[in-house]
């Protein structure tokens, strides 16, 4: 059997209603698993996993992402291919259907690293990236949500324990057959959010990292706290001078955030030995894994 290892995550917070999520995230590893068993690479991986995560409107990426100020999606994303850690990434993006895609896109047939709103969704038209309309991003519970923001005047995160709706950005890690590794990530972002404000999911370095020899990286929780410690980098370089597993680098990085800023958020990491560790500060974290010789595992 060809050797593969994955991890997904939906988001960490404080979370209701947990067995909506179990049953997404169950669906989404097994689908992904299925694509590794055949030999598919990290990069299709990660993208197949984030794609299935945007489209669910349980999550808050893609389809069902939280509402700015204004009442609509702007999307963030990132991908990161482990073999040459070249990466690409788009923020600020409205219209999207997968701003996964789109990143994937920025990384490939392009010169650049990063695009941003309207240079980003035109890039997005030259290059063939379906849209859909603005109305086909909001679902009645992030209306109701972003109202309960409005009338206390918050910008939170979208699985705050003061909402109704506990949901969160999403990411997938995963390491192929040939060892190669890739990460990626995507999110709505805040909750009633202003002024163009961008976090860590688009940031290579904050929310997303990969590289062959070390692991890959995606995180989840407030990014402002996750850019300043450039956390997924810092990850990777503790697991490239140190000889701890999966899991020590994964509650290191966690323990840093804290340590650093008393940072809220979680963490998924696979390393180049096909093992997977996640951490969280928080109450809970929307996870699961599976690998080519274990059955699928749920974090939450």
């Amino acid at each position: 059997m060809k050797k593969f290892a994955i991890v997904i995550h939906g988001g960490s917070g404080a979370i209701s209603d947990v067995a909506l999520y179990q049953e997404s995230l169950g669906r989404v590893i097994e689908e992904v698993s299925k694509l590794a068993k055949e030999g598919e690479s990290a990069l299709n991986l990660v993208t197949k996993a984030v794609v299935l995560l945007e489209n669910d409107p349980l999550y808050n990426a893609g389809r069902g992402s939280v509402l700015n100020t204004e009442g609509f999606v702007e999307c963030d994303a990132s991908i990161m291919n482990g073999i040459n850690i070249e990466a690409g990434a788009v923020a600020g993006v409205s219209g999207i259907k997968n701003p996964v895609l789109l990143a994937r896109k920025v990384m490939e047939k392009s010169s650049h690293v990063m695009l941003i709103g309207k240079g980003a969704e035109g890039f997005a038209l030259d290059n063939g990236i379906e849209t859909e309309s603005l109305e086909y991003f909001v679902t009645e519970a992030r209306k109701k949500q972003l109202e309960q923001a409005k009338e206390s005047d918050n910008i939170t995160l979208d699985h705050n324990e003061v909402t109704e709706k506990k949901l969160g950005t999403v990411g997938a890690v995963a390491i192929d057959s040939d060892g190669n590794i890739a990460a990626a990530t995507s999110t709505g972002g805040l909750v009633n959010k202003k002024f163009g404000r961008v976090g860590d999911s688009p940031i290579i370095g904050a929310g997303v990292y990969a590289e062959n020899e070390l692991c890959g990286v995606s995180a989840t929780g407030y990014g402002e706290q996750f850019i300043r410690t450039t956390l997924a980098k810092h990850m990777a370089e503790w697991m490239r001078y140190h000889e701890g597993s999966a899991q020590a680098g994964a509650e290191e990085g966690i323990n840093f955030l804290v340590k650093k800023v008393n940072g809220l958020g979680g963490v998924i990491l696979v390393d180049s030995d096909y093992k997977i560790g996640v951490a969280h500060s928080t109450p809970m974290i929307l996870a699961a894994s599976k690998t080519w010789d274990t059955e699928m595992k749920l974090y939450c």
